[in-house]
């Protein structure tokens, strides 16, 4: 796996908005809390863009920003200010070329999941799925997991600790770690974005979804066979989650567990990667070590 080069006070992060819509002054926060730790920071025009639909510019606008920061030399790592939807309508249509020689940090979750998975899978390549820029608002950037990502830039490996869930299967595994958003892991299946879970670590999170699809989705992550391989599974946050009139019938974590089945891997149950403020900087295609027992460890090794 190809690890970027990590970060020194001096470099340049840039800031830009490939999906949704985002208010240039909900990075305010970020922009002045990156500064702080010693970096310099370029903004890109699609954050507070004047688009008037629900993407931060149009497919032409945001490709041709994106792809300029992955090409300029002198920025170090691109940090995402939203996801949203969005990031699936152009990701073909980037080149790599200049990545390749020269690959940099790229920072985001949700929506960026497609990223991740995209360099992961035909470039070999690490990226951080982490908090984005609206993270660092409401005093975000003063908590464990927004320092999470500056240990992350700054190259220091990460150790996360979490207590124990009923739920869990115990066991310890060692492999690379992918994974992200549920409902965008699941659309990336067939796609030239997909992702290889044999030996690997999965890590999954959703936010606001029925019961129901999340089930769905389950099932066709079992179907198409990425749960059948895998070194061992890390169930995050599922928030906000709805239910239909007639109810499903069943909690989030019953139909997690119900799909999971019996598996002869660790599973860890409501670990601190979600659409809230707990969601801890993990890079995706590092080599971690998951033990799963009296409490839960993820380690990068």
């Amino acid at each position: 796996m190809n690890v970027p080069p990590y970060l020194k006070k001096g470099d340049t992060i840039g800031i830009t908005c490939p999906a949704g819509y985002m208010a240039a002054e909900k990075a305010e926060t970020c922009i002045a809390t990156l500064q702080s730790w010693g970096y310099n920071v370029m903004v890109g025009k699609t954050l507070g863009s004047q688009s008037e639909n629900y993407f931060s510019g149009t497919d032409e606008e945001r490709l041709d920003e994106l792809q300029a920061m992955l090409d300029d030399k002198n920025i170090h790592a691109i940090l995402f200010g939203r996801g949203g939807y969005g990031m699936g309508r152009i990701v073909d249509q980037l080149n790599f070329t200049r990545f390749k020689k020269n690959p940099k940090w790229v920072i985001g979750f949700s929506d960026i999941t497609v990223l991740h998975t995209h360099l992961a899978g035909k470039y070999n390549t690490a990226s951080l799925h982490a908090p984005m820029a609206a993270a660092f608002n409401d005093e975000g950037y003063k908590n464990e997991y927004i320092a999470s990502l500056k240990n992350a830039l700054a190259g220091k490996k990460a150790n996360y600790k979490v207590e124990a869930h009923p739920f869990n299967r115990d066991g310890k595994a060692t492999g690379r770690l992918i994974g992200g958003n549920l409902a965008l892991l699941v659309n990336m299946i067939g796609t030239a974005s997909d992702f290889d879970t044999k030996n690997k670590i999965l890590f999954i999170e959703d936010i606001g979804e029925y019961l129901y699809s999340i089930d769905r989705m389950l099932y066709q992550l079992k179907r198409s066979g990425k749960l059948k391989k895998l070194a061992g599974l890390v169930l995050g946050g599922f928030t906000d989650m709805k239910d239909t009139e007639r109810p499903f019938g069943k909690t989030i974590d019953e139909i997690l567990t119900e799909v999971v089945g019996e598996v002869n891997y660790p599973v860890c149950f409501h670990f601190p990667v979600s659409h809230d403020k707990e969601n801890y900087a993990l890079k995706v295609g590092g080599e971690y070590q998951l033990s799963v027992g009296k409490e839960v460890r993820l380690k990068e090794i």
